[in-house]
């Protein structure tokens, strides 16, 4: 077995190489952007609706949303956009 040492300048060019790489997979845009972000409690309480509801509408099509980890995010911004449809519909 072979031992290596590693020097600072290795742990800053292993961060920097790290970097890089998130930065390549996250691209801007790949998210939606258009103000802040919301989890389904806070969407749920906004919107006055039950858990139930809200995964209708995530099923339908009808909220978009972002899952990161077990955690569903919805954009502020689709929000106002249901809300409009609603109230035109």
């Amino acid at each position: 077995m072979q031992i290596e040492i590693l020097t600072w300048e290795d742990l800053q060019r292993f961060r920097k190489e790290l970097i890089e790489d998130i930065n390549a997979i996250v691209k801007p845009g790949d998210l939606k952007t258009g103000g802040d972000w919301l989890r389904s409690a806070e969407v749920r309480k906004l919107l006055k609706i039950s858990p139930g509801t809200l995964q209708n509408l995530r099923i339908n099509g009808a909220l978009p949303f972002q899952k990161i980890g077990s955690i569903m995010y919805y954009a502020h911004s689709d929000i106002v956009k249901l809300l409009d449809k609603i109230g035109r519909g």
